[in-house]
This record gives structure tokens, C-alpha cells and sequence, in this order.
């Protein structure tokens, strides 16, 4: 059998005449076949018709429609539905000729040659004999390149319309390296049938099957509407048990040029396998908010600064105005999205004043999205200085500023680092919160006002310097994984979800409020990171281990959404909602930012660090170092040394 595959599968492609003198043969047989049934195999008669003029008449007349379609051009072993199509256009063609040629020689003799049953006969057998012999060529390569590969055994999770696309995709493909054994579904009316003879299993029983089938390879071709969050982790961890791979259709929105390819069938990331089911949120607002607007982002070519720059170029802002201080990452951003038409882009420093201000004075921004910030807990831990310069100075900047240029809306993007901090990166954003909010209270009554409102959430998917893209690294250098705490846990949303939220909250805020998010369930990071192995082929404690290393310098077991003395405000839609929080005075918290101010411009070192620390705990009482040597201060009676 090898040297059979071997020797069919070396076959060069035949030459086009080949290809046109059988096709010509099987037409000719097609034509006799009809003569024979036109006169019930009376030879006697048959000769009286000169049928064999008839033939060659019929055959010259495919010869012409040949080379009119050019049927003759495909490669017979990848015929295909087109190559169907063509063959029946030249066969339609054929009659026109035989029916024009009919009309001539019966002008002259007063019949027809070719009678029309003849050639209707002949038009079927044709058709039938030409496409078939193609199909069986076809069939047979197909059958011993199919023989000549290992192919894995694949199971498609999810029998409807995508997984029926799924099967055809590969079975259509020669090169494919897979072989549908069988279809898996929850739905209990699907299960036991049988899809061009491939059968639908019960998916409750889909660690029996993997075992008992040999499968190799799980493929979910299931919308990403139809499948919860809890059951593709439960598919997933019953694959990962049994050395199964998992792969994902994509969505179709996502195929390339509305076609959906196997190379597009990817294996599922853990991106796919964290957060919730996603938000739909009501984009009209959005749109009355952005639309015709000049717009300004700070933070631009950042994480969540460029995810909303490529959202909100959608809902068609007449302007752009972009502020980084990260140059290559800007320019990046400008490159990608082609940004040159109807962008104003700035390299510039939120904690320069004057500059911010002849940026407002020249575009004269209406709405303005702050996600410029440090966000690193560590590094500001024993960065003080620079920590409170930009993330609660440059605030105060953008603010006041905006509030001069009579900006329509201001939407602050905050942390969940921001409730009961434990870090300085945390308490100076939930200072840059106190005076977004009491400023916004300050002025609201005054004509023209700047609506202030804030975002917070967790941690963002994939965002730069993130634990997955961390671990990804980590796990590619064959390890270890380092894992801070066992029992640390934290939130995670997607970079997209994040932005929509910060757009819905930048339409919805009426003033003052802090938005923040139903974030599902906390994952515990040592979890993660061994989900994240598993999905690497890597088996824990044979290729490769995790390491705990202790909490980091500010850093939390746990973070939280909430205040514990708040509570909340439900919006129009249910996964957001408003924190009911103590307000402070304006003049009471500007008197305090100011005194920051004034120490973080004269102090210097560690001693100074203490003193600037000192001063945001006085403003925010609930702020209890962890992990840092600022604890001394939550002492009473301790003395810094």
C-alpha cells in the first residue's frame, strides 16, 4: 500500500489536451448513449439518422464551448463547486452550437441531425460523466495524500452551524493535519444524531471520550455568546488533564475577509479563559458624547490611553488630542492607527503646567480622558516623590486647567489600588480622586461647570507590566514562576472592557461620582500561573517549578472595589454602579495638596519620602502601609529613624 500511495501521489498534473481529448471521449459515449435510448437500440434505424455524424457534430461543438469557458483550465485533482459551474456553462454553450448548426441542416435537408432528445440526453450524461470522473480523481488523491499524513484525532465541541464549518474546513483540506472523530454537545436534542456521518456525543461525558477515542486535540467552535466563562475553564481543565490541546474558532467578526481559515484556528490563551461574560454597553450615549467632540487623552500610548484612543476614533470625534510623555510609544500608536489626518499629538509631561495649558489654549479640548499615571506599586513605593508629582500634582494640573478652558467632561481613570491603599502608588490616586471629586462639588452650580467623574477597576488583561504577559516571559524561559504569595488573589477584566467602561462612564457621569465595576470573581494569582503552564504543554514540577518570593513592598493579599463604610448606587445598567463616598471640603483638600506640594518640592531622600507619606496618611486615614517601610508610621509612639 506505501508504494501505492507513493507512486499515485507522484503523478505530475496531465497536460491540458489530455485532459480535453477525455473529456471529448466521455462526450462522445454520452452522445451514442443518447442515439441508443432515442431509438431503443434499433441499430437499423440508428444508421438511417447518421448518428455518427451527429456525434462528431456534437463533440466539435463541445470542442468550441471548451475553449469559449475554458473548463479544461482547472487542476482535475482539486476540482471544486466552480469547476461543476464551469462544466455546465460549456455544456450549455454546446447546445446553443448544435441547436444553430440543427437549424442549417434542416433548412437543407429538411430534418433535424441531431434530434433534441438526443441532445437533451447527451447534455445530462455529459455533465454527470465529466464531473464525476473529475470528483473520483479528486477523491482518490485526496483519499492517499490523506493515508500518507498522521493525522490527529479532533473532537469539535458544539454541533451547530460553526462546528458543521469547522468539519467541512478540515475534511476540505488536504493539508490538514486533523480528523474529526466525533461531535461533542451539551445539548441533550442534539446528542446521538449524526452529521455526514459523524456522530454527536454527550459533552458530560467528555473525559471518558478523550480516553476512550484517543483524541488529541479538542477544537470549541461554540459563538463566545453561547458559552459561559465557568463551562470553557471546565472544558479546558478536563482537556489539560488528559494532555488534550484545545483550540478556538474565532469569532466570526474576526474572520479574515468574512472566511474563516484553519490557520485561524488558534489554541485558547488564557486571555480566552479569565474575567466574565462580557458587557454590552449602550453605545448611543457614547456616541452623543464623542461625536463631532474635540477630544483629549492623556496617558495616549499607554495600555488603556491607546485602547481608548482606538475606540473612541469610532464614534468620529472631530478632533483627537493626544498627550504622552513616552516618544516611541506615541509615534507607534500615530503609525498604527494613521492618525496624521485628524490627530494632535504632544510629547509632553502632565506635570509641566505651562505646557498643558498652550496645549489647551491651542486645541481646545471638550472632553478629556486622564489616564496618565504611575502605576507600579513597588517602584513608587521608593519613588515617593515622583508618585505624588504625577499622579496627584499632575491631576490637580489637568483639572484646574481643564476647568479654564470650560472642558464639557472629565473622566478620571482611577484603581481598585485606590480603596483601603496599602501602597503609595494606591493612596496618591485615591488623593487624585478626593480632589477630582471636591472640585467638581466646588463649582457644580456655576454656568458652563466641567463635569468631573472617575473610573475604577482592577487589573487589565495584557496590560504593560501585567502578571500574564509577566508569566509568559517567565514560562518561555523555561522558568521559574514567581508567585508573590500563595493566597494572593486579584480581579481581572480585559483591555477593552476597561475602555468601554471608561466611555459609558464619560457619557453617564452627571458630576462627582466614582464609577466603578461588577468584576466577577477573584482569581488567586497561583492559579493562574499554573493554568498558564499547563497551557504550555509544561507539566508543574517536571519542566519547571513556582517559587514564592513574599509580598512585595505595598502590595496586598487582597484588593477590594469598596470603601467598607461605602455603599453603592445602581446605574441603568447592572454591572455598574456608583460608590456613595464621604465627600471633603474643597478648600480643606486643596490646603492639603498644597502642603504635599511644598514638601515634595523641598524634601529629598528617605528622611523626606517619610515626611511626604505622613502628609497623604493625614489625608487619607484608611491608608495602613503593608509590606514597606512606611509601617512605622501607622505606629504610635515608633520614632523614624
Amino acid at each position: 500500500m506505501p508504494a501505492v500511495t507513493e507512486r499515485i501521489l507522484s503523478l505530475r498534473i496531465l497536460p491540458r489536451w489530455i485532459i480535453i481529448l477525455i473529456d471529448l471521449f466521455l462526450v462522445a459515449f454520452a452522445t451514442t448513449l443518447g442515439y441508443l435510448l432515442r431509438f431503443n437500440f434499433e441499430f437499423a434505424e440508428l444508421f438511417q439518422w447518421d448518428f455518427y455524424l451527429g456525434i462528431l457534430i456534437n463533440c466539435f461543438a463541445v470542442l468550441l464551448a471548451i475553449g469559449a469557458t475554458k473548463s479544461h483550465a482547472g487542476i482535475v485533482r482539486y476540482t471544486g463547486l466552480k469547476d461543476g459551474v464551469r462544466l455546465f456553462n460549456t455544456l450549455m454553450l454546446s447546445i446553443l452550437f448544435v441547436s444553430v448548426f440543427n437549424l442549417f441542416y434542416y433548412y437543407i435537408f429538411g430534418k433535424n441531425l441531431v434530434p433534441f432528445s438526443v441532445i437533451l440526453i447527451s447534455f445530462l450524461a455529459s455533465f454527470l460523466f465529466l464531473f464525476q470522473y473529475r470528483l473520483l480523481i479528486k477523491n482518490i488523491f485526496s483519499y492517499y495524500k490523506g493515508n500518507s499524513i498522521i493525522k490527529k484525532n479532533v473532537v469539535i465541541f458544539g454541533a451547530g452551524h460553526l462546528g458543521m464549518m469547522t468539519k467541512q474546513l478540515i475534511e476540505g483540506d488536504d493539508h490538514s493535519l486533523f480528523r474529526v472523530v466525533s461531535f461533542l454537545e451539551d445539548s441533550v436534542r442534539k446528542v446521538g444524531k449524526v452529521i455526514n456521518g459523524t456522530p454527536i456525543l454527550n459533552a458530560s461525558s467528555l473525559d471518558f471520550y478523550l480516553q476512550d477515542l484517543g483524541i488529541e486535540e479538542l477544537i470549541i467552535a461554540i459563538a463566545a455568546e453561547n458559552l459561559t466563562y465557568e463551562r470553557k475553564n471546565e472544558i479546558v481543565d478536563i482537556c489539560l488533564k488528559n494532555d488534550v490541546t484545545v483550540r478556538t474558532v474565532p469569532d466570526v467578526k474576526k474572520w479574515v475577509h468574512g472566511e474563516l481559515s484553519l490557520k485561524q484556528i488558534k489554541e485558547v490563551k488564557i486571555e480566552d479563559l479569565l474575567g466574565r461574560e462580557s458587557i454590552k454597553l449602550d453605545s448611543l450615549p457614547i456616541r452623543d458624547a464623542l461625536n463631532g467632540k474635540r477630544v483629549c487623552i492623556t496617558g495616549a500610548a499607554g495600555s488603556i490611553g491607546s485602547e481608548l484612543v482606538r475606540q473612541a476614533i469610532q464614534y468620529k470625534p472631530a478632533t483627537i488630542i493626544l498627550i504622552d510623555q513616552a516618544e516611541s510609544p506615541l509615534y507607534e500608536l500615530q503609525r498604527e492607527l494613521n492618525l496624521d489626518k485628524f490627530a494632535s499629538i504632544y510629547v509632553a509631561d502632565i506635570t509641566d503646567k505651562k505646557r498643558i495649558e498652550q496645549i489647551f489654549q491651542e486645541e481646545v479640548p471638550e472632553v478629556v480622558f486622564h489616564a496618565a499615571a504611575y502605576k507600579h506599586v513597588p517602584l513608587m513605593e521608593s519613588n515617593v516623590v515622583e508618585a505624588v508629582k504625577t499622579n496627584v500634582l499632575g491631576t490637580k494640573n489637568l483639572a484646574d486647567i481643564a476647568v479654564d478652558h470650560g472642558v464639557e467632561r472629565f473622566v478620571m481613570i482611577s484603581t481598585d489600588k485606590a480603596v483601603n491603599p496599602t501602597n503609595v502608588m494606591g493612596c496618591s490616586k485615591r488623593i487624585a480622586e478626593i480632589y477630582v471629586q471636591s472640585l467638581n462639588n466646588s463649582i457644580k452650580n456655576l454656568p458652563k461647570a466641567t463635569t468631573f467623574v472617575t473610573t475604577r477597576f482592577g487589573n487589565v488583561l495584557g496590560s504593560n507590566g501585567s502578571v500574564i504577559p509577566f508569566f509568559k516571559k517567565q514560562i518561555n524561559r523555561g522558568g521559574p514562576v514567581t508567585v508573590t504569595h500563595p493566597e494572593i488573589t486579584r480581579y481581572f477584566m480585559t483591555i477593552t472592557e476597561a475602555c468601554q467602561l471608561v466611555l459609558e462612564a464619560g457619557a453617564m457621569g452627571k458630576g462627582g461620582e466614582i464609577f466603578i465595576f461588577d468584576m466577577g470573581q477573584s482569581m488567586k494569582i497561583v492559579e493562574l500561573a499554573k493554568k498558564m503552564i499547563r497551557l504550555s504543554g509544561l507539566e508543574l514540577g517536571k519542566d519547571i517549578e513556582i517559587v514564592f518570593t513574599g509580598l512585595r513592598q505595598g502590595e496586598k493579599l487582597y484588593e477590594e472595589l469598596l470603601l467598607d463604610r461605602e455603599n453603592t448606587i445602581p446605574t441603568h445598567h447592572e454591572k455598574i454602579m456608583i460608590a456613595r463616598l464621604h465627600e471633603y471640603p474643597f478648600k480643606v483638600v486643596s490646603q492639603s495638596i498644597e502642603n504635599l506640594s511644598r514638601a515634595v518640592q523641598v524634601q529629598s531622600g528617605i528622611p523626606g519620602s517619610y515626611e511626604i507619606v505622613g502628609l497623604m496618611k493625614a489625608m487619607v486615614p484608611e491608608y495602613k502601609s503593608n509590606s514597606s517601610i512606611f509601617e512605622i508610621l501607622d505606629k504610635p509612639g515608633e520614632k523614624v529613624v
